[in-house]
């Protein structure tokens, strides 16, 4: 879940009236933010025991880049046809291009104006961004590789729909590469969801204690980012989002096991 979905996901919590088109306008709006370069991830990070080489120009988004490693490089995406699936502000979808060797990726988020920075931000051969709703890709049957999604279905409408669209899009021998959050009460449910697809399950992880690290080593460049880029009066509410030392939100809850953060690598027979 981005740090735009983490904002959706906590408003329709917090206000169950607003309803799910509202949530979608908020979290349009929010994409608006332009803090060009130092906010192209919003994911909460990955703080692993090897950290990965980076060039100079990524080095400011190595915890976030760490996760997006992490889930992707859990299958060899060497020459294939990758489709991201809530790419947010692309800088997952570009380092997937830029280190990892597909063919080509299509990245995907449900709000056009993180789909117009994109387009502004990036100019890759292999990379193209799109539009869609994950509950309803226009895409035909068995056109990918392979599928990722990391930190979003947790505020699809209807995730069963989000999976079936993976089940139908992947190709036969495709990887689905998977990554989200659940509260404790809901991960009985939320596996037997993941069970109940027609997929292979390779792999399963729970990754919260890394992630957790993570919001540790990254909590002063995310606390300037909000310093800077957030009016004064959403600034707290930001810390939550954000995962800030300190928040309950996210951060006290990954500490207290109140919220769990999964890995998942999935092939489709």
């Amino acid at each position: 879940m981005s740090l735009v979905r983490s904002t959706v996901s906590l408003i329709q919590r917090a206000f169950p009236g607003l309803g799910y088109a509202a949530s979608r306008r908020w979290f349009n709006h929010i994409s608006t933010y332009n803090s060009g370069r130092h906010l192209l991830f919003m994911n909460y990070g990955y703080a692993g025991d090897q950290p990965l080489t980076l060039l100079p120009e990524d080095e400011e988004h190595r915890y976030s880049i760490q996760l997006y490693h992490h889930v992707a490089a859990a299958a060899d995406l060497q020459g294939a046809q990758v489709l991201e699936v809530g790419s947010g502000r692309g800088g997952g979808a570009s380092y997937i291009c830029r280190y990892l060797g597909p063919q080509a990726v299509v990245a995907v988020d449900l709000a056009p104006n993180a789909i117009d920075f994109c387009h502004r931000h990036y100019q890759l051969p292999n990379l193209i961004f799109e539009q869609a709703d994950a509950e309803n890709l226009p895409y035909p049957d068995n056109t990918f590789d392979a599928l990722l999604n990391v930190e979003s279905s947790i505020c699809y409408q209807n995730p069963d729909k989000f999976f079936a669209e993976v089940e139908r899009v992947l190709r036969p021998g495709g990887h689905f590469l998977y990554a989200d959050i659940r509260n404790e009460e809901e991960i009985d449910a939320w596996s037997a969801q993941l069970d109940a697809l027609n997929l292979v399950k390779l792999d399963e992880e729970d990754i919260t204690p890394y992630v957790l690290r993570a919001l540790d080593q990254d909590h002063a460049r995310r606390q300037q980012l909000i310093n800077e880029h957030v009016p004064w009066l959403l600034r707290s509410t930001f810390n939550e989002f954000a995962g800030l030392q300190g928040s309950r939100f996210f951060y006290g809850a990954f500490t207290e096991g109140k919220k769990i953060y999964k890995r998942y690598l999935f092939r489709k027979p």
